[in-house]
């Protein structure tokens, strides 16, 4: 699992009060009972998280399932000037 997913898991988790192991890369929102709200609160945790911004209703990033979420962060954040990338460790 990589790190992205890590996280995203752990916001979708926490925001919609339900048990990680609950949530996979083929679940959708939907089949996780979250309400609109919720996803919209997700995805802002989500943004705040990575220091980024997800496209609003761009058709090449599904945000309905978790697969869609994680997929749109990794894109997001490999397209991140390097100086907005945390500092790597090691």
């Amino acid at each position: 699992m990589s790190q992205v997913q890590d996280a995203v898991f752990g916001i979708i988790a926490k925001e919609a009060n339900i048990d990680v192991s609950k949530i996979t890369l083929d679940s959708t929102l939907k089949d996780l009972e979250i309400a609109s709200l919720d996803a919209v609160q997700i995805i802002f945790e989500i943004e705040d998280h990575f220091k980024i911004t997800m496209p609003d209703r761009d058709p090449n990033f599904d945000t309905e399932s978790v697969r869609g979420l994680v997929e749109a962060v990794e894109k997001l954040v490999a397209e991140k000037p390097a100086g907005d990338a945390p500092a790597a460790q090691g």
